[in-house]
C-alpha cells in the first residue's frame, strides 16, 4: 500500500474504498503509516474526518497507533478493527460518512483524481 505522499501524487486509498466493511478505514492506515514513516507531506493524521470516523467506531487516534505499530499489513488491522469495532458502529460510520459527508469525499476525489 502506498505510504509516502512527497511526490505530490500518490495518494492514500480513497475515503470510499471498503476495507472489509469499514468505509475510511483503509485511507487512514495509508495516512498513519506515512506519519509513521514521516513521509505524510501534506496530508494530516489524525484530521477531523479520521477523528470523526474514530469517535465513531468507538477507539481512538492512540489506540489505532498501537494497533499499526503491532498488525503490519492490512489483513491483520482489519482483524484488529473486526475486535474493536462493532457492527453497529461500523454501520453508524458508514452512515455518516456517506451521507454527511458526500460532498466532502467528492471534493476529495477531485482533488486526488480518484475516479472510478
Amino acid at each position: 500500500m502506498p505510504h509516502d505522499f512527497r511526490d505530490g501524487k500518490t495518494f492514500p486509498r480513497r475515503g470510499r474504498y471498503p476495507l472489509g466493511r469499514y468505509l475510511w478505514l483503509a485511507r487512514v492506515i495509508d495516512k498513519a503509516r506515512a506519519k509513521a514513516h514521516d513521509t505524510i507531506h501534506d496530508y494530516i493524521y489524525p484530521c477531523p474526518m479520521d477523528r470523526a470516523m474514530m469517535e465513531r467506531w468507538g477507539i481512538t487516534s492512540q489506540d489505532f497507533d498501537a494497533a499499526l505499530a503491532q498488525h503490519r499489513n492490512d489483513a491483520a488491522m482489519l482483524a484488529w478493527a473486526e475486535s474493536h469495532i462493532s457492527d453497529a458502529q461500523a454501520d453508524a460510520a458508514n452512515s455518516w460518512l456517506c451521507v454527511e459527508k458526500f460532498q466532502s469525499l467528492n471534493r476529495q476525489d477531485r482533488e486526488e483524481n480518484a475516479f472510478d
